[in-house]
């Protein structure tokens, strides 16, 4: 398995977890958290184009060097851990670690009440 399929996976074990109540988060936090994503997500949008430029030959002289290192650039900005690379599966991904914040915040509510159940029963 590839490292950016594993990393696919990650996010969505962790929606999984969260749809079967693996993990549950209050409201404020939740709010915190999807908002630093959305962010990100959002930020990525905007910039995309620009981003794209990487994608493309930096305008550098017709020297031998100058062709080899602009052929580098490329290269590495699209390969398998390079930054246009990592950045779509950020972008993709995101979206994910929010819907599974979602969800967990669906379980901190019936978490929170058998919580406060409990700790009503102990204090009787």
């Amino acid at each position: 398995m590839t490292e950016d399929a594993r990393e696919a996976d990650q996010a969505v074990a962790l929606k999984r977890l969260a749809s079967n109540g693996g993990f549950a988060v209050d409201e404020r936090t939740g709010e915190k958290m999807i908002q630093a994503l959305q962010d990100i997500v959002d930020a990525l949008e905007a910039r995309w184009p620009a981003l794209q430029r990487f994608a493309g030959s930096p305008r550098l002289s017709s020297t031998a060097t100058a062709r080899w290192v602009s052929a580098v650039m490329v290269r590495t900005a699209g390969d398998d851990r390079g930054l246009l690379t990592r950045l779509q599966q950020a972008r993709a991904e995101l979206p994910t670690y929010i819907e599974a914040i979602r969800l967990a915040q669906e379980n901190y509510r019936p978490a929170d009440g058998d919580t406060a159940a409990t700790l009503h029963r102990y204090r009787a």
